[in-house]
């Protein structure tokens, strides 16, 4: 090399370490990659995407080739700085150039590439895979040999060879990625799509409207009054039944009824004959399997039955979609008709409301993995039957039973307010 000038040197070790710095940004900017993001552009016919996508299918010669390249570039500079220093210095200047060297590369070609590749992983994967391309091919019997030995020992020390690099998540991961969307992602859009997470750990029995609680049509009764019923009902669906829902006769659309019930044109036995046959859900079932139940039946509405077969309540396809998209109304007050707001901050509510609304409507965390009503949460706090007055505190929140009714919580008052429990 003494037939070179030193200027000439000194580029050939710029380029030197600019490869080096080229090697190690790409790997780091190939790596941080957002797969997801990554998967959407090759999708969308971006050239540089579906060339990384590629590549980073096979992560292990990818990693391979970027060390083969690196340190080949690193090995040949190395030399070349302390030749630099002994053409110099002579003897003396050979440890300083080597120690400037390797402070060069920390800073030029490692910590500073690597540091702007992590934060603009596109900009510099993007072109470096049209460089990898067709590097791979070139250098293929080099990496293979190289991936042959290393592969082979980590299956020694039974390392899986699979590749598992985020090909899927879970919902639980893929709830932390929605909440962390930020700006991206409205937050009324992140609650709608965490419901829809959440859609598989609630049962239907946990938004049904209870037995008790179910209007329909008994045909038993005197046709004027039924006829009365129908003309005033607020619903476009009910139930039609003989003296209580156990005899249940099926379903009718008041839509297609009403105008010759108005007129009177229609008879009882008419009206039996138009009812459609009742539809049955298992209280067990998920939300989000009845969402697809109702679309394959072309449902509306079901009678949520137990293990015996025996009818427990009533659910809706409006219930299941107030549970992505929330009530339709934001207001505390109106959220629920059982819920009554006080001049105190209080709520005066009917203890027979299902907790889950509460909690909705409130914006509390009472547990919602036991009973399902006010009235059944309290009693199993307290394990007796209490009197009126008393006043229990759960889950940080103090509720006052308002009014008792045979041996039954019937109304209660909470206060939003979470006070700690002591833990003394």
């Amino acid at each position: 090399m003494d037939d070179y000038s030193i200027s000439t040197l000194f580029i050939v070790l710029g380029v030197l370490l600019l490869f080096s710095a080229f090697f190690s940004g790409s790997e780091t900017a190939l790596m941080a990659l957002n797969r997801y993001r990554l998967r959407h552009l090759a999708n969308k016919g971006h050239r540089g995407a579906h060339l990384t996508q590629k590549l980073l299918s096979k992560p292990d010669r990818l990693i391979g080739l970027i060390l083969l390249g690196n340190n080949i570039v690193n090995l040949l500079a190395s030399p070349l700085a302390a030749y630099l220093g002994y053409r110099l210095y002579g003897d003396v200047g050979v440890l300083p150039a080597t120690v400037l060297f390797i402070a060069a590369v920390l800073i030029f070609a490692e910590v500073t590439p690597k540091t702007l590749a992590a934060l603009h992983s596109e900009k510099f994967a993007f072109p470096a895979a049209y460089v990898y391309t067709p590097m791979q091919y070139i250098a293929y019997p080099f990496v293979f040999f190289l991936n042959s030995i290393t592969n082979t020992l980590l299956k020694i020390f039974g390392v899986s060879l699979k590749n598992q690099a985020l090909n899927s998540l879970s919902a639980d991961e893929l709830r932390t990625v929605v909440k962390e969307a930020g700006g991206l992602i409205p937050s009324k859009h992140q609650n709608m799509l965490i419901s829809i997470l959440d859609l598989e750990s609630i049962k239907v029995e946990d938004i049904m409207i209870p037995r008790n609680e179910v209007q329909g049509v008994d045909v038993s009764e005197d046709w004027d009054d039924i006829r009365s019923q129908i003309v005033n009902a607020p619903f476009t669906r009910m139930p039609v039944y003989e003296e209580n829902l156990d005899n249940i006769i099926g379903f009718i659309h008041l839509r297609k009824i009403f105008p010759r019930i108005v007129q009177n044109e229609m008879s009882l036995e008419e009206l039996k004959d138009e009812s459609r046959a009742p539809y049955f859900i298992p209280e067990s079932t998920s939300l989000n399997r009845q969402l697809l139940n109702f679309q394959r039946e072309k449902r509306r509405i079901g009678l949520v039955v137990d293990e015996y077969g025996d009818i427990q309540g009533l659910v809706t396809l409006e219930d299941l979609l107030e549970e992505i998209v929330g009530e339709f109304t934001n207001d505390p007050a109106t959220y629920n008709t059982d819920i009554h707001p006080q001049k105190d901050g209080s709520y005066v509510i009917d203890a027979s409301t299902h907790v889950r609304d509460v909690n909705k409507a409130l914006k509390l965390n009472l547990n919602t993995s036991g009973p399902r009503t006010l009235n059944g949460l309290m009693l199993e706090h307290l394990e007796t039957i209490p009197e009126t007055g008393t006043t229990v505190l759960i889950d940080g929140h103090p509720i006052e039973i308002v009014h008792m009714l045979n041996n039954s919580i019937r109304t209660v008052r909470i206060m939003p307010k979470v006070i700690k429990e002591s833990t003394n």
